[in-house]
């Protein structure tokens, strides 16, 4: 049997406030190398609403698992330059509230900004349900809002 796969590509800047709050990263539909055959990442989401602005939209940065299963879950986040002081980053169960358990978080990530290019992966593993959707959140504490400069975002369901 083929194993679902959707997988997320942000190749453009992407602004996050520097309030110390988690935002969740927003992905465009279609195009470029993004994958998303099962239909999991649709501007038309299984709850019926539709996003017309991604990059205003956090219901872009939803992944809707299609079926239930042990989901591998990968991410890689690029930063811009800046004075931070703790880069945050975390995978999310219903980051918007749209299921009965929301806001369920796992894989929280802070770290300390490295010598150079702030280039950040992680792997987490955990089991999906078509009716809760996963996101990937951010936060940062430098003093002024910050750019994400690159991101990506990646489900396999193993059924």
């Amino acid at each position: 049997m083929p194993i679902p796969v959707c997988s997320l590509i942000l190749n453009e800047r992407q602004r996050f406030a520097a309030d110390g709050d988690y935002h969740v990263v927003r992905f465009p539909f279609g195009g470029g190398e993004s994958y998303d055959a099962e239909g999991m990442h649709q501007v038309r989401q299984p709850d019926g609403e539709e996003v017309t602005d991604w990059r205003g939209d956090d219901r872009s940065g939803l992944i809707w698992p299609s079926v239930d299963g042990w989901g591998a879950l990968t991410a890689m986040i690029q930063w811009e330059a800046g004075d931070y002081s703790e880069l945050r980053d975390q995978i999310v169960r219903d980051p918007l509230g749209l299921s009965d358990d929301p806001v369920n978080t796992t894989a929280t990530d802070h770290r300390r900004p490295s010598p150079g290019m702030q280039c950040f992966t992680k792997h987490h593993e955990l089991f999906v349900h078509p009716h809760v959707p996963l996101a990937i959140r951010v936060a940062h504490n430098d003093g002024r809002p910050r750019h994400l400069v690159h991101a990506q975002f990646k489900l396999a369901i193993h059924t």
